[in-house]
């Protein structure tokens, strides 16, 4: 199969690139600037908010499907910037989706739990969405765009991505060892509860949607929804931290720009009973994190 990717040099966009190349498909990633990343599959450097560059890779590529998980994904970057967050998130997945539907290619869209409140979570892919903050609002709205002009669609909304290597810029998993390898004190939220997601498996949950083009919203997500207070100690318990750099703190004490919900887990009923890729539980993810940190290391 031809597949198109965005955000090739991204966390998910390089490992699920990585994944379906390693399966025989005819893999081409696109992304901004230089390509930074490994992988058998072909690259090629676009700014997806430019219609032609978009239209030329898309001639070039000739997918059959598109994997779009190309974004502007720091929260507070978005609220203080929101002609560029608006830029990368709806004008880029309207240009990504038109020529989707130009070559008849099936889009699938990569969103966030972010388009949910957080007030009554955790959300199964039915709930009714309500953005708050400029990163929520424009990836709701890339998420409209992609059902009004993609041919045939699949939306998947993820969370808290980590992984190890780190792509562009350290994910929340990588920027904690980070810290506590260095004996730094770090505060983590004790109150706001999500679904953390190994970029692994979400690439590969991602990976079967592309290959089966299964319409619909999907919830490819971590299997468990915990604070990230608790996330931290199970990261402290599975790397041999200590567990007392760990400071518990609340969402609102923070002073953060953009608002962030407070309850924004989702389930995953869905995925485990359609995929044959299940996502996985806190656990497994982080000790299968530990791994990958191990053999970046050479340990």
């Amino acid at each position: 199969m031809r597949i198109l990717i965005t955000g090739a040099n991204g966390l998910v966009g390089s490992r699920l690139a990585a994944q379906l190349a390693q399966q025989g498909h005819y893999v081409v990633g696109a992304s901004r600037g230089e390509r930074r990343v490994p992988g058998d599959f072909e690259f090629l450097p676009c700014e997806l908010s430019d219609a032609k560059q978009v239209r030329t890779v898309f001639d070039e590529a000739k997918p059959e499907v598109v994997v779009h998980p190309a974004s502007m994904t720091v929260v507070d970057a978005c609220e203080k910037d929101p002609v560029a967050a608006f830029e990368a998130n709806v004008v880029a997945t309207e240009q990504v989706a038109r020529n989707a539907r130009r070559l008849g290619a099936h889009l699938v869209h990569v969103s966030t739990d972010y388009v949910f409140d957080g007030d009554h979570g955790p959300y199964t892919e039915d709930d009714i969405t309500n953005p708050r903050g400029v990163y929520a609002t424009t990836k709701q709205i890339a998420e409209q765009t992609v059902r009004v002009l993609a041919p045939s669609w699949s939306i998947c909304r993820t969370a808290v991505v980590y992984g190890w290597p780190a792509a562009a810029r350290p994910n929340f998993g990588a920027w904690l060892v980070g810290a506590l390898n260095r004996g730094e004190k770090v505060r983590l939220f004790e109150d706001q509860y999500v679904s953390p997601s190994f970029a692994d498996n979400v690439a590969a949950m991602l990976a079967e949607i592309a290959l089966r083009r299964l319409s619909g919203v999907w919830n490819t997500c971590g299997a468990d929804v915990v604070n990230r207070l608790e996330f931290g100690r199970a990261l402290c318990r599975i790397f041999g931290f200590d567990e007392a750099l760990l400071q518990p703190v609340k969402l609102k004490d923070a002073g953060m720009a953009a608002q962030r919900p407070l309850h924004s887990g989702m389930k995953v009923d869905k995925v485990r009973a359609h995929l044959a890729v299940k996502p996985l539980g806190v656990q497994e993810s982080l000790e299968r994190f530990h791994d990958a940190y191990r053999v970046a290391r050479g340990a």
